[in-house]
Protein backbone atom coordinates (compact mmCIF):
# COMPACT_ATOMS: atom_id res chain seq x y z
CA UNK A 1 0.00 0.00 0.00
CA UNK A 2 2.68 2.45 1.00
CA UNK A 3 4.40 1.99 -2.72
CA UNK A 4 1.03 2.60 -4.18
CA UNK A 5 0.44 5.40 -2.85
CA UNK A 6 4.31 6.83 -3.15
CA UNK A 7 4.00 5.89 -7.24
CA UNK A 8 0.22 7.68 -7.29
CA UNK A 9 1.98 10.83 -5.73
CA UNK A 10 5.13 10.82 -8.35
CA UNK A 11 2.67 10.38 -11.19
CA UNK A 12 0.43 12.99 -9.78
CA UNK A 13 3.67 15.69 -9.62
CA UNK A 14 4.84 14.79 -12.85
CA UNK A 15 1.19 15.60 -14.42
CA UNK A 16 1.19 18.60 -12.35
CA UNK A 17 4.70 19.48 -13.87
CA UNK A 18 3.37 18.94 -17.62
CA UNK A 19 0.16 20.59 -17.28
CA UNK A 20 1.59 23.42 -16.16
CA UNK A 21 4.70 23.80 -18.96
CA UNK A 22 1.58 23.89 -21.19
CA UNK A 23 3.08 21.20 -23.48
CA UNK A 24 1.21 17.85 -22.77
CA UNK A 25 1.98 14.97 -25.27
CA UNK A 26 1.36 11.88 -26.02
CA UNK A 27 3.82 10.38 -23.50
CA UNK A 28 2.50 12.99 -20.83
CA UNK A 29 -0.97 11.58 -21.48
CA UNK A 30 0.44 8.15 -20.89
CA UNK A 31 1.64 9.20 -17.52
CA UNK A 32 -1.59 10.55 -16.99
CA UNK A 33 -3.08 7.37 -17.41
CA UNK A 34 -1.09 5.65 -15.47
CA UNK A 35 -2.09 8.47 -12.50
CA UNK A 36 -5.74 6.96 -12.48
CA UNK A 37 -4.87 4.02 -13.37
CA UNK A 38 -2.75 3.35 -9.55
CA UNK A 39 -5.63 5.96 -7.93
CA UNK A 40 -8.17 3.63 -8.64
CA UNK A 41 -6.68 1.10 -6.69
CA UNK A 42 -5.95 2.75 -3.78
CA UNK A 43 -8.52 3.66 -0.91
CA UNK A 44 -9.12 6.84 -2.67
CA UNK A 45 -10.62 5.67 -4.91
CA UNK A 46 -14.31 5.70 -3.75
CA UNK A 47 -14.12 8.93 -2.87
CA UNK A 48 -13.24 10.62 -5.83
CA UNK A 49 -16.17 8.20 -7.48
CA UNK A 50 -18.77 10.01 -5.23
CA UNK A 51 -17.11 13.14 -5.84
CA UNK A 52 -17.46 12.61 -9.62
CA UNK A 53 -21.12 11.24 -9.19
CA UNK A 54 -22.01 14.01 -6.79
CA UNK A 55 -20.69 16.61 -9.04
CA UNK A 56 -22.48 15.00 -12.98
CA UNK A 57 -25.77 15.51 -10.37
CA UNK A 58 -25.11 18.63 -10.08
CA UNK A 59 -23.89 19.40 -13.34
CA UNK A 60 -26.95 17.58 -15.06
CA UNK A 61 -29.52 19.21 -12.49
CA UNK A 62 -28.88 22.64 -14.01
CA UNK A 63 -31.24 24.02 -16.61
CA UNK A 64 -29.89 27.17 -19.01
Amino acid sequence: MAVSISVVLLLLIIVVIFMRNGALKISHGLVCMLLGFYMASTTMAPTIQSGLTATADLVGSLRP
